[in-house]
């Protein structure tokens, strides 16, 4: 069935004077083709038109019933207010309405409004309040009131949900903007079933005629939150629901449809296009249509659209259901309530009033079981709005039907058989229009008998008693699966279990055997146990004597446990330390000879070298870790020229690889400078060697050649730190020379200069372990080393000896210094 659509300013412009005939449709008229001639209607389009004639009649004639049904309710409440009669009160009405510049409808609504003041009246209150300047306020339907209360006539007149669902589209929802709309009703399986629709195809709506529990869609997430969802897209939120095909990226409004704390059932509305935040105004009315819905779902019987029972549910009880329920919870064995919803002046969910408590419950204040009943739960059993959460999960469980379940779960009430706080296992269900709420007190030595069992598996521990002067024997459950044999065979005796073991086993057995049976003590030991199924495995038997009255052996009680993976563990273990240690003595061989050749090449200390005028020391400190050998190398040699060859130079890497690198550089420079090549030159060259003589070795390094008859100094630097230079009371870096570490490229040129230097001055070069820190930075590390060495020594080797006393470096690194003092 169709409505009226209200057009044009006047709002009850489509509904009729009350006692007015409702005008006649004007039959369809045949349209005259484009060369004037009249065309000829054929006998379907008469047929059609006929049709289309009935149908605006039926239209018209549910416009004027509608209409006629707001005046004559806003009769009755002038009639009840006036104390007149009925045609005092249209009369009174009929005047009222031409004073006000209203139609009768108009003015009937806000009557009714006025004398109900329920949510609909709410409603248009609140958009006649904020409605100002918004677009919905300048529609063709500005009459909120109108609109409103003619959707409820309508849906207080219909017969199902399905006209329900129209008058809501037509009356309502249209004006809003949107194009279709669902009502869902809630099964006790927290199923959904389509109970009215308007704007979808009949084709979708049998699709989604049955939405089963545990399915997320719209609906569902509205019932199972409880709260108004709203979607701007419904594609892209990733939610199916009822006509998503058709309007892909049109919005979503989905309200839960309740009244007194339970949701009978879900309101959606759906828009064909992007949905744009709401006003408040249009929220109220949507929230005040969801309630109109709510009254309708109650009053209405439980059916599917078709007439069909609601799939997957069970006819609901006459009245609310706690007689039924106080019968079935007489029958269990488990402490059970029995509530029914308490709800205030305002029809809200305030309390759950106690209707049944069964013969296994124990009040924990001691107050007899028929003091309880009719008791308001909150009232009676303040801590079920504590920490336990139990009052929100009954009121959940009655608003949404959607059962409760939780094992070992905190109970803070409704217990005196343990203290508060005690574990239980909680089930909380709605039928009809009440809640069976039932718990299980966690039973400890049950607990502790679980655990038990588990750590029995887990451990592969079985236990066992021997009834020696009866001969009956008592096996666990988990010893015939460690010994191999089906529960139906019998058990093995203390005795007997030589016959079991490996023969290797047997006086290992029979030790263990002489002890407890003879001696009467406290045994243990392991052997290998040979089964039937050719499975051997490690068992570790630990068993205890119990003695009689009389000082005799009565029964023998113990354990067996498979210590297997155990076994193998160690087995593993012990080969991987006698590899283990073998590694460790030949790591430590290798790096003792490394050190030994490292030494024999460069001794910590070198002897006084023979040039005149020059004052040349040495130091040089492995690292801390004889692990960590490392290639750190330094040379001061006399060429035949009687210059003097100075270098320090650092090899990437530890161990022998870097060692090797090491005298293979220094050799090689050794060799080159006898050539009286510049130190420019002589880096090159040893780039080259680095590069193609070596493995990969990569180093950097200082090279100086030293004139005792000039006292210059030609230097260059290969990455490396560049020399410090002390004179007199101040200490300085020499310039940073352009100069690429030594191995990383086939060819490479190196910056060199020249630098006189003053008697009394003294050059120190040095590698990086002698300044290195992992939590400073390399200029500060170098200004600290400035620091110390230009404080004052009486000679060279004491200054040196400063230096690496006074050293901040923990990289655990080798470090050289060579020290050069003109005299």
């Amino acid at each position: 069935m169709s409505g009226p659509r209200f057009q044009g300013g006047d709002p009850s412009a489509g509904l009729p004077e009350a006692g007015a005939a409702a005008p006649p449709t004007p039959g369809t008229v045949v349209p005259y083709p484009a060369d004037g001639a009249p065309a000829v209607a054929s006998a379907g389009g008469r047929l059609a038109a006929t049709v289309e004639r009935l149908r605006g009649e039926v239209r018209a004639a549910h416009a004027a019933a509608e209409g006629r049904a707001l005046i004559e309710l806003a009769k009755g409440v002038i009639v009840e207010r006036l104390g007149c009669g009925p045609a005092q009160a249209a009369r009174q009405l009929a005047e009222l309405a031409d004073r006000a510049g209203l139609s009768r409808l108009e003015l009937a609504a806000d009557i009714i409004n006025q004398a109900a003041r329920d949510r609909l009246a709410e409603a248009a209150d609140e958009f006649v309040r904020t409605a100002v300047g918004d677009p919905a306020a300048t529609a063709p339907d500005t009459s909120v009131a109108v609109r409103l209360r003619t959707a409820e006539s309508a849906a207080l007149s219909a017969g199902d949900t399905q006209a329900v669902a129209e008058s809501l589209l037509r009356h309502a929802l249209e004006p809003l903007g949107a194009v279709a709309v669902a009502i869902w009703t809630t099964g006790p399986d927290t199923s959904l079933s389509l109970r009215g629709h308007a704007g979808f195809g009949l084709e979708e709506a049998a699709r989604w005629h049955y939405v089963p529990p545990g399915v997320t869609t719209a609906a569902r997430q509205a019932l199972i939150g409880r709260r108004t969802v709203r979607y701007a897209s419904l594609a892209a939120a990733g939610i199916p629901s009822i006509g998503r095909a058709r309007h892909p990226d049109g919005g979503r409004v989905v309200v839960p449809a309740g009244t007194g704390g339970r949701i009978h059932g879900v309101l959606e509305i759906c828009w064909a296009r992007p949905l744009d935040p709401l006003p408040q105004a249009v929220e109220r009315q949507i929230e005040a249509l969801a309630e109109l819905c709510a009254h309708t779902l109650e009053a209405l019987p439980e059916a599917s659209p078709g007439g069909s029972p609601v799939p997957g549910g069970f006819p609901a009880p006459g009245g609310d259901g706690a007689p039924a329920l106080a019968e079935l919870s007489d029958g269990l064995y488990d402490p059970a309530l029995v509530l029914t919803p308490h709800l205030d002046e305002a029809g809200k969910l305030v309390d759950f009033r106690i209707r049944h408590a069964n013969a296994h419950f124990r009040d924990p204040a001691g107050r007899p079981r028929g003091s309880v009943d009719g008791a308001l739960l909150l009232e009676a059993y303040p801590a079920t709005a504590g920490g336990s959460e139990l009052f929100e999960r009954i009121e959940r469980v009655y608003a949404t039907g959607e059962p409760f379940r939780a094992r070992r779960a905190r109970l803070t009430a409704l217990v005196d058989q343990v203290p508060l706080a005690s574990l239980a296992d909680i089930s909380i269900s709605r039928y009809g229009a009440s809640v069976l709420l039932i718990w299980r007190v966690e039973d400890e030595s049950a607990r502790l008998a679980d655990l038990l069992q588990h750590a029995q598996r887990l451990g592969r521990v079985g236990a066992f008693e021997e009834d020696v002067v009866a001969g009956d024997i008592t096996w666990h459950g988990q010893l015939y699966e460690l010994f191999g044999r089906m529960p139906t065979e019998p058990p093995v005796a203390l005795r007997d279990l030589a016959a079991h073991a490996h023969p290797d086993d047997a006086d290992t057995i029979r030790s263990f055997l002489q002890k407890v049976l003879y001696q009467r003590r406290v045994g243990s030991t392991a052997f290998r146990m040979l089964r039937h199924d050719g499975v051997t495995r490690h068992i570790r038997v630990t068993a205890e004597p119990a003695l009689g009255t009389d000082g005799g052996l009565q029964a023998v009680r113990g354990a067996y446990q498979d210590i297997s993976a155990q076994h193998w563990t160690e087995v593993a273990l012990t080969a991987t330390r006698d590899r283990l240690a073998a590694t460790e003595e030949a790591a430590e061989e290798r790096n003792r000879l490394t050190l030994q050749l490292q030494h024999a090449i460069m001794p910590p200390a070198k002897p006084p070298l023979d040039a005149p005028g020059l004052d040349v020391a040495v130091r040089y400190r492995p690292a801390e870790s004889e692990s960590l050998v490392g290639g750190d190398w330094y040379d001061a040699v006399v060429l035949p020229s009687k210059k003097v060859l100075l270098c320090v130079g650092d090899v990437a890497g530890h161990g022998v690889e870097a060692a090797t690198g090491m005298v293979v550089l220094r050799n090689a420079l050794r060799g080159l400078a006898v050539t009286g090549a510049g130190p420019g030159q002589l880096l090159s060259w040893l780039n080259s060697v680095a590069h193609h003589l070596t493995a990969h070795v990569t180093a950097t390094a200082v090279c100086g050649i030293y004139d005792p008859g000039s006292r210059t100094l030609r230097w260059a630097r290969a990455g490396h730190l560049p020399p410090v230079l002390v004179r007199g009371d101040e200490a300085f870096d020499l310039p940073l020379l352009r100069g690429l570490l030594l191995g990383a490229l086939a060819e490479a040129e190196y910056e060199e200069t020249e630098l006189r230097l003053e008697p009394g001055d003294t050059l120190l070069m040095y590698t990086d372990g002698l300044v290195e820190r992992r939590d400073t930075a390399v200029q500060d590390s170098v200004a600290q080393l400035l620091t110390v060495a230009r404080q004052p020594s009486d000679s060279l080797e004491r200054r040196l000896d400063q230096l690496l006393a006074r050293s901040k470096s923990d990289t655990d690194d080798d470090t050289c210094v060579v020290g050069v003092q003109v005299s």
